[in-house]
């Protein structure tokens, strides 16, 4: 039987009033079920999600968290967790702006040793290879400050919560850090030195020597001042460099051998 027929002229019209409702019911998307949800589930379906590697939904729960307990430990601990499930997700400038949020708002909460330990984390996870590829690369236009900000963030750790559990791993890292930065820079020394530029070789030399002079690389940092202020003919700095080198590196071979004008044409560090 018709529907208009069988209702009559009201009852069609509310007929086709509820027939909209059920179509719009049908379209429409499902309920978000955590709008309901206590700060306490929001925060235990966000760990959930985080151990099963779903950090773009941890994500998500964990901001909404932020929000839903806004003023109390909890909203801490959901911002710097979210940092970190950002930084697993790939999304490091995102993690780094929330954590310097976090670090800036809230100096006295106890999980700022945390937040500085992450912040180093990330930088430093973002240049662990930062040796691996100089063959391919133009050294000179590599930048380090990922590194140099990583080492910042360990350093104001081990300073400001030297007795914090993440201390001694940042110290660790810290080293790490200063060595391969003074190895870089070598890189780059030699790199100029290649290229017949022995001002630029000379200097980057010796700013390795100057910032990093208890690093493994201030040997062939000094090696190189020698060779490069000999080829450019300034023989005073040439012998000065040579001195420092045979105080510091007394075992070295390139302290012991001198630079006599026959070594002159056989001396090669590489």
């Amino acid at each position: 039987m018709d529907l208009l027929r069988w209702t009559g002229p009201l009852g069609a019209r509310a007929a086709l009033i509820t027939l909209a409702l059920a179509l719009a019911g049908c379209g429409s998307a499902p309920q978000d079920e955590s709008v309901s949800w206590s700060p306490e589930k929001l925060y235990a379906e966000a760990k959930d999600e985080m151990a099963s590697g779903a950090y773009d939904k941890a994500a998500k729960l964990l901001e909404r968290l932020e929000g839903r307990a806004a003023g109390t430990p909890l909203a801490q601990q959901a911002q710097i967790e979210r940092a970190y499930v950002l930084w697993r997700s790939g999304e490091k400038a995102q993690a780094l702006t929330v954590l310097e949020r976090f670090i800036k708002l809230n100096p006295s909460s106890p999980g700022v040793d945390y937040a500085l330990y992450l912040q180093g984390v990330v930088n430093f996870n973002d240049n662990l290879g930062i040796l691996g590829n100089l063959a391919a690369q133009d050294l000179s236009e590599r930048d380090q400050q990922a590194s140099r900000d990583s080492y910042q963030s360990f350093k104001q750790l081990v300073d400001q919560y030297p007795r914090s559990i993440y201390a001694e791993d940042a110290q660790i890292r810290m080293n790490y850090i200063v060595n391969s930065l003074a190895a870089y820079e070598v890189h780059v020394a030699r790199y100029y030195f290649r290229r017949g530029a022995y001002i630029a070789a000379a200097n980057r030399a010796q700013q390795t020597v100057q910032e990093f002079q208890f690093s493994p690389s201030a040997e062939e940092a000094l090696v190189i001042m020698v060779q490069s202020y000999d080829r450019l003919g300034l023989n005073d700095l040439r012998d000065d460099a040579q001195r420092v080198l045979a105080k510091n590196f007394p075992n070295s071979r390139f302290a012991s051998q001198g630079l006599s004008t026959r070594e002159r044409q056989w001396w090669q560090i590489w």
